[in-house]
């Protein structure tokens, strides 16, 4: 009797979300950066919901996580900050210092919105549910997650250790942002 109750406790890390993905993303009312992936899209009307508008829902679950991992890969995220998000062009995601803040809403803006200097703006071009799966891998990288739910293994000939295997770096909160960081 157990055993069948730990095996139904396990199965929510692993479900898989089969209902059909966004039919179109959309974009946020402010943009950070003018960089933006792909075509240029107009920002939402002021009247528009604030972002997100759609729930953050992944981090429990380990295939939304390894779905996170293929679009780090798939949307070139690691041309800035490397395979591993150990920081190259852009900063590293695998420390604990984060310039606009570590938790998965700040994340979501930083991809949706854009950040100056560099961060292109990713809202409206891809959906919404792919930058939440997108956050909670990001959030792999510096051992945010458990351990049940991290990528256990790297999918390439990496020298870094798989996300699983790194340790939790502490979380510091965000420094006020004044406009003058670079």
């Amino acid at each position: 009797m157990a055993l069948a109750l730990g095996a139904l406790s396990a199965c929510d890390r692993e479900k898989r979300e089969f209902e059909a993905p966004q039919a179109a993303a959309t974009a946020p009312k402010l943009r950070q950066s003018s960089i933006q992936a792909g075509q240029p899209q107009p920002d939402a009307p002021a009247a528009a919901p604030d972002m997100p508008s759609t729930p953050y829902r992944y981090e429990d679950n380990a295939y939304a996580v390894s779905q996170g991992k293929r679009l780090y890969r798939w949307y070139n995220c690691s041309s800035c900050h490397a395979p591993g998000g150990g920081g190259d062009w852009g900063p590293a995601l695998s420390d604990d210092k984060w310039i606009y803040g570590s938790d998965p809403e700040n994340i979501f803006a930083t991809i949706a919105q854009g950040r100056p200097n560099g961060m292109p703006s990713f809202g409206g071009h891809i959906p919404e549910d792919q930058i939440w799966q997108l956050v909670a891998y990001v959030r792999s990288l510096s051992g945010q997650l458990r351990k049940d739910v991290e990528p256990g293994r790297g999918d390439a000939l990496q020298a870094s250790p798989p996300e699983a295997a790194r340790p939790t770096e502490p979380v510091h909160p965000a420094p006020p942002v004044t406009g003058t960081e670079r």
